[in-house]
């Protein structure tokens, strides 16, 4: 776990993030176009990182901001806040929240995290929310985001497939099996052509934040998997994404229909090539 907060002081990490305008003004838009409901209250921002989602609590009205950071980048966050004069606002906590002190801080009215992984929980983090959630917030309290969904499709991926079977004139079909044996030992992040996709997406996992609890995270991906397609290819393996809703009914999607995320999106590749899809 050390070793997970230490990547997270890599600089170039966290521009990748901020950079991703799609994540970045999903929760700058979703937090401001709440603040009737930030107004005077107190906020916990679990993950704090460099510490811009706490300056939008701070910009939409909020009381105190506890930005609860567990990597060393706390100290640059602390810069960040003071940069921005909202150290009167905003208090930087360099601890993992499970090991923060109740009794500490107040009881938060809204706590605001941006927690997601590679195909939605492939970090962890969503252990801390929940930790957070039931140790930190208020009878009553909101979650941004409090909705998570998990979506699949059935996909062809011809740079896996038919790259190797003509490479400027030379076939290589033998390192092009050997590559996709090598891929198929885990999830692949990468960039899925909508058009690679051969069916309408499949909700998979719906997850109130509000109310979920560890036990039924961990019997996510249990339940059997069925997809009619509805377009001609080759099924090749199987696109996996999320999207995220925040309580002013906004939404983060990082599908292949959507504008690109750093997240992009997660291929489960199925080595069986002789499946081909025919619509009737």
């Amino acid at each position: 776990m050390d070793q997970y907060f230490k990547s997270y002081e890599e600089l170039d990490v966290h521009r990748l993030m901020l950079n991703d305008t799609s994540r970045t003004l999903a929760y700058k838009n979703a937090i401001l176009n709440y603040a009737d409901k930030f107004k005077g209250k107190i906020v916990i921002d679990v993950g704090a990182g460099t510490g811009i989602l706490s300056i939008f609590c701070a910009q939409a009205g909020a009381k105190t901001v506890y930005a609860v950071e567990a990597s060393e980048l706390a100290k640059l966050s602390e810069e960040v806040i003071i940069e921005n004069n909202l150290e009167n606002v905003i208090k930087v906590i360099h601890s993992k929240i499970e090991d923060l002190d109740p009794n500490v801080i107040q009881k938060a009215d809204i706590i605001v995290s941006e927690w997601m992984g590679f195909y939605l929980v492939h970090e962890g983090m969503l252990e801390s929310l929940l930790f957070a959630r039931d140790n930190f917030l208020r009878k009553g309290g909101i979650l941004f985001p409090s909705i998570a969904k998990l979506y699949a499709s059935p996909c062809q991926l011809s740079s896996m497939f038919q790259f190797w079977d003509n490479v400027f004139g030379v076939s290589m079909k033998c390192i092009g099996k050997h590559y996709r044996e090598t891929k198929s030992t885990k999830p692949e992040i990468v960039s899925i052509n909508q058009d690679d996709i051969l069916a309408d997406s499949k909700l998979i996992a719906w997850l109130d934040l509000q109310s979920i609890i560890l036990s039924e995270i961990n019997t996510l991906g249990n339940e059997e998997y069925v997809s009619i397609c509805n377009k001609e290819g080759i099924l090749q393996g199987i696109c996996i994404w999320f999207s995220v809703e925040f309580p002013d009914g906004s939404e983060l999607s990082t599908g292949p229909l959507d504008k690109s995320t750093h997240w992009k999106q997660t291929m489960l590749l199925k080595l069986n090539t002789k499946f081909h899809v025919i619509v009737i």
